[in-house]
């Protein structure tokens, strides 16, 4: 089995920072991307950014030059440092992974359970 737990959620001001992490575990055989999406109070749930395991990313034009997203590959986590924090950036944080687990061939992705991030004004 697989589990992605994202933990760093929480309650700042607005200009703040926070860090979330998320780690993936369990029998994986390999990993191609690690990201991030949220889900704002009554929207749809939208892309953050993601890393592949080769050093590549892409952020949300949203978010560019606030926040930078890393990966650690030994550790199999990716972390979203997140500065100079807006109201609107408030939403339930989600993580997924693109992988290949132990036993299959069969890539697919994963999601964590969620963290929540609020900004307060």
């Amino acid at each position: 089995q697989v589990q992605l737990v994202e933990s760093g959620g929480g309650l700042v001001q607005a200009g703040g920072s926070l860090r979330l992490s998320c780690a993936a575990s369990g029998s994986i055989f390999s990993i191609n991307a690690m990201g991030w999406y949220r889900q704002p109070p009554g929207k749809q749930r939208e892309f953050v950014g993601f890393i592949m395991t080769s050093g590549g990313t892409k952020l949300a034009n949203s978010v560019k030059g606030r926040f930078t997203i890393t990966l650690n590959n030994a550790k199999n986590t990716v972390y979203l440092q997140m500065n100079k924090l807006k109201v609107e950036d408030s939403a339930v944080y989600y993580c997924n992974a693109d992988l290949i687990p132990d036993g299959t061939p069969k890539e697919d992705v994963y999601w964590g359970q969620g963290t929540q991030v609020t900004v307060s004004s």
